[in-house]
């Protein structure tokens, strides 16, 4: 399941929803991310998302295509906001499932490297000083290299 939504994620719900949709998982790995109340020693207050969604779903949908053949997964449950988000709510959720745990840790950190740094969507931090945009960080793209072969 892929959903980008400005619908509230709780991800313990989404997380129990999405065990008893893979019953014969071995291996169940979830993620889940908050807006930080600070980012570099600004206070924030919240995160606005914009996504252009025939082209934001369709990324996401071949990201998730690139992970189930790559790793033999049971299932996987991609949920992420858009609008405005405060800090300490759930923005993105992710949990892949395979047989072995191997699988579903890989599967799940390659699906959260392409949404952070490769996903169409728009972030704009919110702040006591203003808002800015926001660009994935060089570390991002470092993580995301990792899985180009």
């Amino acid at each position: 399941m892929i959903l980008v939504s400005e619908d509230p994620i709780n991800a313990a719900d989404q997380l129990a929803i999405f065990e008893k949709s893979v019953p014969d998982a071995g291996g169940i790995v979830s993620f889940s991310g908050q807006v930080r109340p600070k980012a570099d020693g600004e206070s924030v207050t919240g995160l606005h998302l914009q996504a252009y969604h025939p082209m934001t779903t369709t990324g996401i949908e071949e990201a998730v295509q690139k992970a189930q053949s790559r790793w033999p997964l049971n299932g996987i449950r991609v949920l992420h906001r858009v609008g405005t988000i405060l800090t300490g709510e759930t923005i993105v959720f992710v949990a892949t499932a395979s047989e072995h745990r191997r699988a579903a840790f890989e599967s799940a950190d390659f699906l959260m490297d392409y949404l952070k740094t490769d996903a169409i969507f728009w972030k704009k931090e919110l702040t006591e000083n203003g808002e800015k945009w926001v660009e994935p960080r060089a570390q991002d793209y470092d993580d995301s290299a990792r899985w180009i072969k």
